[in-house]
């Protein structure tokens, strides 16, 4: 039987700490679906085709068997039962991250006993490494230096076009 995770986010931007989660999910994987979540909630800072876009770019460059779906609506879990997956990958950075996803994962597993939250930790070098931290610096003199470090390089041509 095939062992299919999922990896979800918004991605906004995607950073070097996703590109390890990605990386990491395709090892314990058979195949590792990333879900670029759509959230209309919320104003995003890149356009779901940028993102998309970034992680397709992120993924060629990975091995095993990994694919891009975009979810616009439902719960994660339901996408996972439909696809197969009997696996949420979740990245913890810090203890406020294990409280929130230790949170969802029992909720999850409340509408999905199939489906489990797998927790992976990311070296220490990218535990400061945020989507909002990278979002919140561009723009500020200098913000290059720093965010080349945090994103992927298809990430930075991006936001430096912007700027």
């Amino acid at each position: 039987m095939q062992r299919i995770g999922i990896y979800a986010g918004s991605f906004d931007p995607p950073t070097n700490g996703h590109c390890w989660m990605i990386r990491r999910g395709a090892e314990l994987f058979d195949e590792l679906v990333v879900v670029l979540a759509v959230n209309p909630s919320k104003q995003a800072f890149m356009s779901l085709e940028e993102r998309r876009s970034c992680l397709t770019d992120i993924v060629r460059e990975i091995p095993g068997k990994v694919r891009i779906e975009v979810v616009d609506s439902g719960f994660l879990v339901d996408f996972a039962k439909d696809v197969g997956a009997g696996y949420l990958l979740r990245g913890i950075r810090n203890t406020p991250d294990f409280e929130y996803e230790r949170t969802m994962a029992r909720l999850n597993s409340r509408m999905e006993p199939d489906i489990r939250t797998l927790f992976l930790t990311p070296p220490s070098e990218l535990e400061e490494i945020s989507s909002t931290v990278v979002r919140n610096c561009v723009g500020i003199p200098g913000w290059q230096r720093w965010v080349r470090a945090c994103v992927p390089p298809c990430v930075f041509e991006r936001l430096s076009r912007r700027s």
